[in-house]
């Protein structure tokens, strides 16, 4: 039997939001090759505003409408979604305390396990309606992990890297380069197995599942090419964010409109109801970024000042210098991406949700 292709919301729509960005985030470094050499060492205002604040920080924000904005969501879940940021905050507060080399050091490994599974929870969607072998699952599962830490694990291993994931040192390098080249042969040989086993699912199906396929191709190239290949702050940045948060405020849409449409009677009010209308999606923007620019705005002000010509009417507020201060301030302003981190694992779940199927 030909294979149906398994699109969340359409081909266009999936290709534009979902399946393109990492191979858009290409086309841009190998059109501006100078722009991207450049600016390799430093990410400039302008980048930063639209990379990190708007679709960074703005895909966090996104989780509300699948959350707290959500009638039904609230009442299924309302013991999570009143804990998790109660936790991340008291968690929070207990690793700063410790030193705020060991908070940035576990939010950047809770960070990459997110973005980790974020990937592997697309390949699930896409794969939502197939029938595999264990092998083929495994395989699978295989490769979507692979295309991810590798590259992870090159940037432990060799550790000569022209970025961080959030500030210096909060990766544990280990100066291991002589592991490579085992960990490359296990990557390839990896990458041939997949291909087989594609090449057998296509010849049994007379298709191929196209999104699967360029979710688990555009998640080995971006990974590879924005920590391994280029090896600069910028295109990681582009990258990294790009391929993760566009996806992720796509599918937080898509959503949504399905849910809008085929069940009006569990939309939360007037809000979502307008929301995820074709002309709502003004609004969602709009508030997620608007939340990412206040949540920043605070960050720049009493934290870091890197970014005073954005945040001008922040500049009101002192920069925290007390340390005991910072180890209530830094933890509270990381709430909603601790709450996103935890949210993220439990609401997204193909088999208990009409909606994702």
């Amino acid at each position: 039997m030909k294979l149906k292709q398994p699109w969340l919301h359409g081909p266009v729509s999936d290709g534009l939001f979902v399946l393109a960005p990492p191979f858009l985030c290409l086309l841009a470094v190998l059109f501006f090759p100078d722009f991207f050499q450049q600016a390799n060492q430093r990410v400039s205002l302008e980048a930063w505003v639209v990379l990190v604040l708007l679709i960074d920080v703005g895909h966090v924000y996104s989780t509300l409408f699948r959350t707290y904005f959500d009638k039904e969501a609230l009442q299924q879940h309302r013991q999570l979604f009143l804990w998790a940021p109660l936790a991340g905050l008291i968690i929070g507060i207990l690793l700063y305390s410790l030193g705020s080399l060991i908070f940035w050091r576990v939010l950047a490994y809770l960070a990459v396990f997110h973005f980790v599974r974020q990937q592997y929870g697309f390949m699930q969607l896409y794969s939502r309606r197939e029938v595999k072998t264990n092998w083929e699952h495994r395989i699978d599962k295989g490769m979507i992990y692979a295309a991810t830490l590798y590259p992870l694990l090159y940037w432990h291993l060799e550790g000569n890297r022209n970025f961080n994931w959030f500030i210096a040192g909060d990766f544990v390098v280990l100066d291991l380069p002589e592991l490579l080249p085992l960990m490359t042969w296990g990557y390839g040989i990896l990458i041939v197995l997949f291909l087989v086993k594609e090449l057998r699912f296509s010849l049994k199906h007379k298709s191929a599942n196209i999104p699967r396929n360029l979710v688990v191709t555009g998640t080995a190239m971006s990974w590879y090419l924005g920590i391994v290949h280029f090896n600069g702050d910028l295109v990681f940045t582009l990258f990294n964010v790009v391929s993760h948060g566009i996806p992720y405020m796509a599918l937080i849409w898509f959503y949504g409109r399905k849910k809008k449409i085929t069940d009006t009677s569990t939309v939360s009010g007037k809000l979502l109801k307008y929301t995820f209308s074709t002309a709502g999606l003004f609004l969602f923007l709009g508030i997620i970024f608007g939340l990412a620019f206040l949540e920043e705005g605070f960050w720049d002000a009493l934290v870091w000042q890197e970014h005073p010509e954005a945040f001008s009417f922040f500049q009101f507020f002192p920069a925290v210098k007390d340390q005991a201060f910072l180890t209530l301030v830094v933890p509270f302003l990381a709430v909603p991406q601790l709450t996103h981190y935890i949210l993220d694992g439990f609401i997204w779940k193909v088999s208990r949700d009409k909606n994702l199927t």
